[in-house]
C-alpha cells in the first residue's frame, strides 16, 4: 500500500460503476486523459486489464470484480470519516439535479418535492427526465441522472435501492359511474365491466398481470401510456382501472373519480429511490439522496374507503 495512491481506488470504483472514462472524468472534475492515465497505473499495479471496452461500455474482469467491493468498503469508510469538511449547504448553495420519475411519479411525488426544496432549498433546481426501466440504469451510471424513483426492482452493484414507501391497489371509477355504485366491486362486477390500462416504459405492470391472473384482459377496452391520463379518460366514460391507492387519492382531489375497493388482495407494491453508492457521490447529490429519501419517504395516509358487499 505505500506505492498505492488512494486516488487510484476513486477513479477504480467510479470506472467500475459507471463503465465509462467519460464519466469518471466529469465526476472527479478531471480530464479523459487524466482517468486514461490512471487507469493505466491502476493496471500495471494488479497486472491486470481490469476494464475491457465493449459495445457497453467497459466491462471488468474477474480481478476488478475482485476488487470492487474491498476498495468500495474503504473508500465510503474514508469519505464518511472527513464528511464533515465536505458538506453542501443547501440554503446556501445552488444546484442543478436531474431526476427521472414515471408520469405517476410528476403527478404525485414532484409536488411534494418541490415544495419542500422551495423551502429549505431555494437555490435549487431541478430537471425531470421521464424513467424508462430499460434505460434508467444506464444513465445513473453514467451521470445523466443524480436519482431515479420507481417501482420495479432493479439489483444492479453500480447502485443502491433505497425504500421509500409501501401502497396497495385499488379501483377507480368516475364519480357518478352508472352501475359501480358502493365501496367495493366483485369479480363478477370487474367481469362486466370495460377496463382502461398503462403498458409504457414505466415498469408498472401490475394492473395488467391481475387483469391476465383473473381472466379479464379481454375487458380491457384502451391501453394507453401513461397513467396521469386515466383520471380525464374515466370521469368522462364508465370505464374503470386498478391504480395505486395514493396516486388514486391525488387524482380524486383533482378530477370527478372516486376510490373503490378491489375483491382481492394485490401483493403490495414498494416504490424505492435508487442512486449511486454514498462513495460515488458528490456532496450535492449525498444531501439529494438524503433530501429526497426524507421527504418522499413521508408515511402517507391511505383513504378510508366505504365498506362494501362481500366479493362473490
Amino acid at each position: 500500500m505505500g506505492t498505492f495512491d488512494l486516488n487510484l481506488a476513486r477513479v477504480f470504483v467510479l470506472l467500475y460503476e459507471t463503465g465509462s472514462v467519460t464519466a469518471t472524468a466529469e465526476s472527479l472534475h478531471v480530464t479523459q486523459p487524466t482517468v486514461s492515465y490512471s487507469l493505466g497505473k491502476l493496471r500495471r499495479h494488479f497486472d491486470d486489464e481490469l476494464f475491457r471496452r465493449t459495445g457497453r461500455g467497459l466491462t471488468a474482469t474477474a480481478e476488478a470484480r475482485r476488487l470492487y467491493q474491498p476498495l468500495r468498503r474503504a473508500l465510503a469508510e474514508i469519505d464518511g470519516a472527513v464528511r464533515q469538511a465536505d458538506t453542501f449547504d443547501p440554503a446556501a448553495m445552488s444546484g442543478r439535479f436531474t431526476i427521472a420519475l414515471s408520469d405517476l411519479g410528476e403527478a404525485t411525488l414532484l409536488p411534494r418535492l418541490l415544495a419542500a426544496a422551495r423551502e429549505l432549498a431555494p437555490g435549487v433546481s431541478f430537471t425531470v427526465r421521464p424513467f424508462d426501466v430499460e434505460d434508467a440504469e444506464g444513465h445513473l451510471r453514467n451521470g445523466d441522472l443524480d436519482a431515479f424513483v420507481a417501482t420495479p426492482v432493479l439489483i444492479s452493484h453500480r447502485m443502491v435501492r433505497i425504500p421509500l414507501f409501501q401502497e396497495r391497489y385499488v379501483l377507480m371509477v368516475a364519480a357518478d359511474h352508472p352501475r359501480i355504485r358502493g365501496g367495493a366491486v366483485t369479480l363478477d362486477d370487474l367481469a362486466t365491466e370495460h377496463h382502461a390500462t398503462v403498458f409504457g416504459p414505466s415498469g408498472h405492470v401490475a394492473p395488467r398481470a391481475v387483469l391476465a391472473m383473473h381472466g379479464l384482459l379481454e375487458r380491457v377496452a384502451v391501453d394507453a401510456t401513461r397513467f396521469s391520463m386515466l383520471p380525464y379518460l374515466l370521469e368522462q366514460t364508465d370505464l374503470v382501472a386498478i391504480v395505486p391507492e395514493y396516486v388514486g387519492e391525488v387524482f380524486t382531489a383533482s378530477h370527478r373519480v372516486r376510490l373503490v375497493r378491489l375483491p382481492f388482495e394485490t401483493e403490495p407494491i414498494e416504490v424505492a429511490l435508487y442512486a449511486r453508492h454514498e462513495s460515488s457521490r458528490s456532496p450535492a447529490q449525498r444531501w439529494l439522496v438524503r433530501f429526497m429519501a426524507r421527504v418522499l419517504g413521508e408515511q402517507v395516509s391511505p383513504a378510508q374507503l366505504p365498506p362494501g358487499p362481500p366479493a362473490r
